[in-house]
Formats: C-alpha cells, sequence, structure tokens
C-alpha cells in the first residue's frame, strides 16, 4: 500500500514511484530510457517534500545555465589547452542531463498530484526556451574557439534551426497534433533518435569531453537535421491543409 502523508486533515495516499514514470510524456527511445526514469525519480522526491512542480522547473533552468555558463566561459580556456576539456564536457554532460531529468519531473509531477496548469505550463515552456539559448551559445562559443573560421552563418543557422524541436513539441501537445511518421517499431525509433532531446544533449556532452574540435562538425550536422525536418514538416502540414 502507499504510504500516507498528513495534508491539513485529509490523508493522502502517497504515489508509488512508478506512477510518476507512467505519467511521463515520452520524447524518444533514450529520453524515455533513461531522462524520464530519472525525471521520476526527482518527481518522486518532489512530491515526499511537498515541492511545487515549479520549483522543479526553475531548478532545471538553473542547473542547465550554470552548466552552459561554465562552457562559455571556458571555451577559450580548453581551446588553448590550458584546462582540461574532458572537465569542462563532464560538467555539462551531468548538468544537462540533470536539468533535463529535471524538465521531464516537472510534468510528472504536475500530472500526478493534479498541480497541472495553465500558467505552469508557460513557466515551463520559457524555461526550456532560456535554457536551449544558452545550450545553443555554449556549443557555438566552442565551435568558434576551436574553429575561429567558423562561418558567422552556420552560428545562425544552427541557433535558428534549434529551436524547431521546441516549437513542433509545443505544437505536438494541442488536441491536433499529427506525426509525420506513426510507427512505434524499434528501427523508426532508432532513427528518430536524431531528434530525441536527451541523446542529442547526450551525443553533445561527449564531444566536449572527448573531441571539442569536431563541435563545429556537430553544429553543422544538427543544422542539416533540424533544416531537414522543419522543411518536412512545412510540406507535411502543408498537404494536409490543402486536403
Amino acid at each position: 500500500m502507499p504510504s500516507a502523508s498528513l495534508q491539513g486533515e485529509q490523508t493522502v495516499a502517497m504515489p508509488f514511484l512508478r506512477d510518476f514514470y507512467q505519467a511521463n510524456r515520452g520524447g524518444g527511445l533514450f529520453s524515455e530510457a533513461v531522462s524520464q526514469q530519472l525525471g521520476a525519480v526527482f518527481a518522486y522526491a518532489g512530491a515526499r517534500l511537498r515541492l511545487a512542480p515549479t520549483v522543479l522547473t526553475v531548478a532545471n533552468l538553473l542547473l542547465g545555465l550554470a552548466a552552459s555558463v561554465a562552457v562559455i566561459a571556458s571555451a577559450e580556456a580548453v581551446a588553448d589547452g590550458s584546462v582540461p576539456a574532458w572537465l569542462i564536457g563532464l560538467v555539462a554532460l551531468v548538468g544537462w542531463q540533470v536539468a533535463y531529468a529535471l524538465d521531464c519531473a516537472d510534468g510528472q509531477l504536475a500530472r500526478v498530484t493534479g498541480q497541472t496548469s495553465p500558467a505552469g505550463a508557460r513557466v515551463d515552456v520559457l524555461c526550456d526556451v532560456a535554457a536551449q539559448i544558452a545550450l545553443v551559445t555554449a556549443l557555438s562559443a566552442v565551435a568558434v574557439a576551436q574553429l575561429p573560421e567558423t562561418p558567422i552563418w552556420l552560428v545562425a543557422a544552427f541557433a535558428g534551426t534549434w529551436m524547431v524541436n521546441l516549437v513542433t513539441s509545443v505544437m505536438q501537445s494541442g488536441p491536433n497534433a499529427a506525426s509525420m511518421v506513426t510507427s512505434t517499431s524499434l528501427p523508426v525509433r532508432l532513427v528518430k533518435l536524431i531528434r530525441d532531446y536527451g541523446a542529442v544533449i547526450f551525443v553533445a556532452g561527449l564531444v566536449l569531453i572527448f573531441a571539442p574540435a569536431l563541435t563545429v562538425w556537430l553544429i553543422a550536422a544538427f543544422t542539416v537535421v533540424n533544416g531537414g525536418f522543419l522543411l518536412a514538416s512545412v510540406a507535411f502540414s502543408a498537404r494536409s491543409a490543402l486536403r
């Protein structure tokens, strides 16, 4: 039986850990296997501490910003070898992953404990935007520090197309959501890892740890993938609208 906690004069059953994971909104193969699982732990702890979901949202923002600022501040030092790349890369990898798990946790906590609200949803999206702007800035700073000849148009295109995932995720949350590829087979889900945020920031962290000089190629790849997905989404939506 779930443990009981006292709220005023009512005894409320404490949900199980699995209840929080079952309330997750997916996000891809990696996110479901790692980020949402860790998020369930954070959500469970938040429920035990009687935290509002927005507390986890803000924690996600602060941790994500801190990790990105550390990468930005040390980009030049890593490039000239005065600071070990593995150290800063590890900070980024752990910081970004835990921040994303907190982002998963706030929704789980809100849904399981009945604390969902339009205001909370807006704060969640705004914090996601701020955290991802910082992450894009961090990767761009490393790319330019490692290769000063990095084209400015590439950095701009990378920053612009990066938000495609966030925008389409918000659009997919409504009652009229539609997917271009509805198959849930393992091969399809493996291909979709290129758009799984948890997997993407994991790869980004590994590049910063082991091969920061390849960051420019990483942002180029993300630009192609996200730009291609944007064009495909426009075509898919336009075809649906013209039917």
